[in-house]
């Protein structure tokens, strides 16, 4: 147990964690390793000279840098995010596809190639021939709606 009352230990292992940030950030790492350096300066100063007081230091330390100056530095150091599109019909409206397999007439069902799969389409009742292009006006569930391209 005389390696948790070595300061140095402490310093460096305090170091290494804070350098660990780098790789995982988040700031978990960085702040026990701030609680590393603060048991390393209480042992030096002789605040404290046991391995529980170690332990326990180090504990409350972390806990009361994560909960308190977490949340701080988290306004000043904003991580990478994106807005993206949570209605993902939008995506879908509007595009232009080819038909794989004859649509109609009427309820008749046939298949269409969007972005590298076929999906089961339907028509407005006008039948559309294989090769043809339309376009993407809704999708209920796993059928995509289409009507032909106005040329």
């Amino acid at each position: 147990m005389n390696i948790l009352i070595d300061p140095i230990y402490w310093a460096v292992a305090g170091g290494v964690l804070m350098l660990a940030e780098l790789i995982v950030p988040g700031g978990i790492v960085f702040f026990l390793g701030a609680s590393c350096q603060i048991v390393a300066a209480a042992l030096w100063l002789g605040f404290i000279s046991t391995w529980v007081a170690s332990l326990t230091l180090f504990f409350i330390a972390s806990l009361a840098l994560i909960f308190l100056l977490r949340s701080l530095f988290a306004r000043f150091v904003e991580g990478d995010f994106t807005v993206a599109n949570t209605e993902e019909i939008l995506d879908v409206i509007n595009q232009v596809v080819s038909v794989v397999e004859p649509i109609g007439p009427g309820p008749q069902a046939g298949v269409v190639d969007f972005r590298g799969t076929r999906w089961r389409a339907l028509s407005d009742g006008v039948r559309i021939p294989a090769g043809e292009q339309v376009k993407i006006v809704a999708r209920e569930n796993t059928t995509i709606i289409v009507i032909p391209l106005i040329t």
